[in-house]
């Protein structure tokens, strides 16, 4: 069986042929930095780091660019609330989401660019977008001309009279309601250090277009796979497509979209008051067993999270951990060269290559185990070997072996392991800070330690730099 990948473009599955032999290009849609990673946000970078191991693991190079959106309305209200540079506060929430990437073991990206760093490319594509006749200029900003475009709805087969108008600019300053914003002109009420200079006046980005500069700057004019979360389809991805390739690009050639993480049926997010801070519950799960709660449910299906979501990870982490343990003491460790070129079970295989099937993966990986621990109890050497580097290299396919640097003593006690995730979290903020106070921006400053306080953590200024502690209980 070959790798078949379910397009959400065409709405099925299909065989996946790379552009060039050997190596396949990603584009997955990061993170906008304006506040504090809870769960929902780890699902898509877990989903898409399960992908690129397994294309590694079948012998492709891969290129995967995460983007960084470091700018855009609701990053420059945030930060004039509390009352900071737009640019500290979004660089504070960038290194959150980097630790908490970095907590569950998900791979760093070949590429990390940020919009605010790519003006010059954003530039040149909407100055050919208007040579193509496909944008606009009115009043300082830059608008894509959907009617222009007879492929705009293509990607979420939408009718464009059935589509609800942009709500990226005023209905007012456009041609038509739906056309939406390439570059946005300064306003007044916003800082200058928020604006560059362009052909049409001072102003940024707008949200769709950064994207398409960065693809194209990355990867170039096409490319293999586009990513992201399901809510991303519409309007960020159909914009996506119709802008690049209103510019003469073939942009994406195949769609994947990884869904929701939900509880009691709505989409967690910070607007509903619903998102678990990744801060929070690494305090009292271990990384790894947040990881495999994020992975055991198929990408594209709902994750329905509840008060048992992550007991029962912990439960099945223990599970793995308990036989890689027992095994490796019997019969003596697997170095990590054995695991990557172990032949993996045929069950295993067929699952994943079709559309990453995580959720059948996992069961060949329990019926490995439950024979490992079988084997461990008749005394039977060879068979305990042979599980314990099949459930390794499987595991390790999921960024899940026991054995591996990232989870190595993450047994010795999960109130260890959630400390050492949560210092990895709290000591961006800390870093932040410090750099704030350097700049004498005692405003930031405060700020920080302020909502650090307000989540349980004090912070103490030493000689020999912060340390931090979690404050008493009652």
């Amino acid at each position: 069986m070959t790798l078949r990948l379910f397009d959400t473009a065409t709405r099925e599955e299909r065989e996946f042929a790379p552009m060039n032999p050997g190596k396949v290009g990603i584009y997955l849609c990061g993170p906008t930095v304006q506040s504090s990673p809870h769960v929902g946000h780890l699902r898509s970078a877990v989903a898409f780091d399960v992908l690129q191991r397994w294309l590694e693991r079948t012998g492709y190079r891969v290129t995967l660019v995460r983007n960084v959106t470091d700018i855009d309305d609701k990053t420059l209200w945030k930060a004039a609330e509390a009352g900071v540079e737009w640019w500290a506060w979004a660089l504070r929430f960038e290194r959150e989401f980097q630790a908490a990437y970095a907590a569950v073991g998900v791979k760093p990206p070949a590429a990390e660019p940020r919009a605010t760093g790519h003006i010059p490319e954003i530039l040149a594509i909407i100055a050919r977008l208007i040579d193509n006749g496909h944008a606009y200029e009115q009043a300082g900003s830059v608008y894509f001309d959907v009617r222009s475009f007879d492929g705009y709805g293509s990607l979420t087969r939408q009718a464009l009279d059935d589509l609800s108008p942009a709500q990226d600019s005023p209905v007012e300053d456009k041609r038509d309601p739906h056309d939406f914003a390439l570059w946005k002109a300064r306003k007044d009420d916003e800082p200058e250090t928020a604006s560059w200079d362009s052909p049409w006046g001072p102003g940024r980005p707008g949200w769709h277009i950064e994207c398409s500069a960065m693809a194209h700057r990355y990867l170039g004019e096409e490319f293999d796979i586009h990513g992201g979360g399901l809510d991303l389809r519409f309007p960020h991805h159909e914009n996506e497509q119709a802008q690049s390739r209103a510019a003469g690009y073939g942009f994406a050639h195949l769609w994947m979209h990884s869904a929701w993480v939900t509880q009691s049926g709505a989409k967690m997010s910070k607007s509903l008051g619903n998102g678990l801070l990744v801060s929070e519950v690494l305090e009292a799960h271990e990384p790894a067993a947040l990881r495999l709660a994020l992975a055991a449910v198929h990408y594209r299906s709902m994750l329905e999270y509840s008060a048992s979501t992550l007991d029962e990870a912990t439960a099945q982490w223990g599970r793995f951990t308990g036989f890689v343990a027992r095994a490796s003491e019997r019969v003596g460790a697997v170095s990590s060269a054995a695991v990557a070129a172990a032949e993996l079970p045929e069950a295993f295989v067929d699952a994943m290559d079709d559309d990453l099937g995580v959720p059948r993966a996992l069961a060949v990986i329990h019926e490995t185990v439950r024979a490992g621990n079988a084997a461990l109890t008749a005394g039977d050497d060879a068979a305990v070997a042979a599980a314990l580097l099949s459930a390794r290299a499987m595991l390790d396919v999921l960024g899940l072996d026991p054995a591996a640097p990232e989870w190595a003593g993450e047994r010795a006690g999960s109130s260890d392991a959630a400390m050492r995730a949560l210092d990895s979290l709290v000591r961006a903020d800390i870093d932040a800070r410090a750099a704030a106070r350097a700049a004498r921006d005692w405003g930031t400053a405060d700020a920080i330690r302020d909502r650090l306080a307000d989540a349980g953590i004090v912070i103490a200024d030493a000689a020999d730099g912060a340390k931090w502690s979690l404050a008493a209980e009652g």
